[in-house]
């Protein structure tokens, strides 16, 4: 099995891992396994079941702002053997949160765009709106590393998950 944290993540320009794997077993075995699995992990690993869905997260207690969760995705194959789809992001309410400045970003640089090209049309002195147009493209890239920031420091915790998983299909 690969380990997460020696495949070269960093060089990837992904924020968000996905994975498929292939169980020998059903699916109802393996939300059954999960179930007993969340009561057991209870306080340090948060464990949803939705229908043939499972999110995996890091619980209260060690959560960070940079804790990793796991989704997974079942599917049935043709031979009786499960189908994983996983996919590894950040918590929701960061990642909202950081696709809320990514369109308060654009949305920004598209207004400045655009009184730009107006006052560029009318012979007019436009460098206000080009400086921050500059500026919001330097927001962006301030954001995409502050996200590969906090992916590199989830890196032990998504090994954590993955020896979750791992044991339970």
């Amino acid at each position: 099995m690969v380990n997460f944290s020696q495949m070269s993540l960093d060089k990837e320009i992904k924020l968000r891992y996905r994975f498929y794997k292939v169980s020998e077993k059903p699916i109802p075995i393996l939300i059954e396994n999960f179930k007993k699995l969340k009561e057991k992990l209870n306080p340090d690993y948060k464990i949803k079941i939705l229908d043939n869905h499972i999110w995996l997260s890091i619980g209260v207690l060690k959560r960070e702002k940079h804790s990793p969760q796991l989704h997974l995705e079942l599917e049935e194959m043709e031979d009786g053997k499960t189908a994983v789809n996983g996919l590894f992001g950040p918590d929701p309410v960061l990642w909202t949160m950081f696709m809320f400045l990514h369109f308060i970003v654009g949305g920004i640089f598209i207004i400045f765009s655009l009184i730009c090209y107006s006052k560029w049309r009318l012979n007019q002195n436009f460098n206000f709106d080009i400086s921050i147009m500059i500026a919001m493209i330097g927001c962006w890239i301030i954001l995409y590393l502050f996200a590969r920031m906090n992916r590199r420091k989830g890196l032990p915790q998504m090994d954590e998950l993955e020896e979750i998983l791992n044991k339970e299909i």
